[in-house]
């Protein structure tokens, strides 16, 4: 299995094997589209939870109970305040977080009593706070602003790396791509959005970026001399870069997803609703869907920005003709690439001095006895 795995890795970074992702672009194009949209109207309707950080309230922890009936504590509360509409969730074993509006110091004190009695523990084991609204505005500021000038910051740094403005235009769209899909799966599922939740939104964006920068690396390398030959176009060399760099983002990805499923399973089922839960689910959902924008979105987005320069355009319309003249008249058949005979494979040249797989190593001569 591990030696099969590391054949088709080989063949994919030598080209003997080939994946057409930049050419099939628009399929991947529409399935962000889709994703996109779908995120965008579960964030209209029924829209993001906002946990008590960041809209305030009084907050009631029952410890020790017997019986975890999360429709005991509604009523108890109702029954102090009939208004009140509190939110209750399970914490680890043995407790019960309520969380209610901001209540009068007399209603804290009813609750208090009043949760005691109906889970028969100690009011000592009842414990009450009150976050103000406030603190929960300064966090949501400053972490839109961590996000503008981390973005920004990107732009820049990406610009004058790779001295291409379209590769920072097609990483900061992956990066959007990516956060509103996350944001809109928070959305969806219906979970509180809290400080960590945050936390783990401004995670995402460093590990998206740190991808795609990988395979853009490889890209500019692939396409350094796209002009300067007359065999492949632009958008095959840049697809041999997504090829070779697939298995490393696999592995990459399931190395990272494995540990963060392992504490989403535990802050979610084990524990129940907890910080562990609230990071974890923002991790798993950004690195499985950056993961997929690094790969299929931001190279072909990159790929067709690069394709209306003028320069690409004549190289791109150059080999495609002298494709369809060497087969024959045949042309393209309706995808990007076009195929010059049936054992064409949309890959990039190979530079001497590249690894080429075992094939192409030298036999050792059998020694004599």
């Amino acid at each position: 299995m591990a030696a099969g795995f590391a054949q088709w890795g080989n063949d994919l970074y030598t080209g003997r094997r080939s994946y057409n992702i930049v050419g099939r672009r628009k399929i991947w194009f529409t399935i962000s589209t889709i994703l996109v949209i779908l995120s965008t109207i579960f964030l209209i309707k029924p829209g993001l939870n906002p946990g008590i950080d960041f809209r305030g309230g009084s907050e009631f922890v029952v410890a020790g109970v017997a019986d975890k009936d999360q429709q005991l504590a509604i009523d108890t509360v109702k029954s102090v305040k009939s208004s009140e509409e509190p939110r209750v969730t399970t914490v680890g074993a043995d407790s019960l977080r309520v969380q209610t509006s901001k209540l009068t110091n007399t209603e804290v004190e009813e609750v208090k009593g009043a949760l005691a009695k109906a889970y028969d523990v100690p009011v000592g084991a009842v414990t009450s706070s009150f976050i103000g609204a406030s603190w929960g505005k300064d966090v949501s500021q400053k972490a839109i602003i961590g996000i503008v000038v981390f973005l920004l910051l990107v732009t820049v740094v990406m610009t004058i790396y790779f001295r291409n403005w379209r590769m920072a235009i097609a990483a900061l769209l992956a990066l959007f791509h990516d956060l509103i899909i996350t944001v809109g799966v928070y959305a969806a599922v219906g979970w509180e959005v809290t400080p960590a939740t945050v936390i783990g939104f401004l995670t995402i964006l460093g590990y998206s970026i740190y991808d795609t920068v990988v395979v853009f690396d490889k890209v500019r390398e692939n396409t350094a001399d796209t002009l300067e030959q007359s065999r492949w176009t632009y958008a095959e060399k840049a697809n041999l870069a997504v090829n070779q760099t697939l298995v490393r983002s696999i592995n990459t990805s399931v190395v990272a997803l494995l540990p963060v499923a392992a504490i989403l399973f535990v802050g979610a089922v084990v524990l129940g609703a907890g910080t562990l839960r609230d990071i974890a689910l923002a991790l798993f959902v950004g690195m499985l869907i950056g993961t997929f924008s690094s790969v299929f979105l931001a190279t072909p987005f990159e790929v067709a920005l690069r394709e209306q320069e003028p320069a690409i355009k004549a190289h791109t319309a150059k080999i495609l003709a002298a494709r369809a003249a060497a087969a024959g008249g045949l042309t393209t058949d309706g995808g990007d690439l076009a195929l010059a005979g049936p054992s064409y494979v949309p890959a990039g040249a190979l530079k001497a001095g590249s690894h080429q797989g075992v094939a192409a190593q030298p036999k050792r001569r059998p020694t004599k006895k």
